[in-house]
């Protein structure tokens, strides 16, 4: 793909409102080329965890809904949200939920430590 649109948009936008801080992007071809790569921190791999979540909210969830408003889309997103962190099993994770794998395994809280900070187990 040609990623001369993305390098004028990008430096249009850099004229108009400075260097940001953070820059992030889809990891499509014309946003991983030596032209448009910014900095050589792991390009490749940047947010790697993130675009997978993001993989798995667009194809399980936002293709499949037709949103009428973006409060609907929210509360759904977020439902699925939800149903991901502490239902879905996850391959990575031995096939158990990202919640029950973190807080049970890496973050043995006592059941009231956890009530005292909001957490119902």
């Amino acid at each position: 793909m040609d990623n001369s649109f993305c390098l004028e948009a990008l430096e249009e936008a850099i004229a108009r409102y400075r260097t940001p801080e953070i820059f992030n992007t889809d990891q499509g071809s014309q946003f991983t080329s030596d032209a448009f790569t910014m900095d050589g921190k792991g390009s490749l791999r940047n947010n790697v965890f993130v675009e997978r979540l993001w993989r798995s909210v667009k194809y399980e969830e936002v293709y499949l809904k037709a949103y009428e408003t973006v409060t609907e889309a929210r509360r759904s997103i977020g439902i699925y949200l939800n149903f991901y962190n502490t239902e879905q099993p996850h391959s990575s994770l031995d096939g158990i939920p990202p919640d029950q794998f973190y807080y049970n395994i890496l973050l043995p809280l006592p059941l009231a430590a956890c009530n005292d900070a909001g957490i119902h187990l």
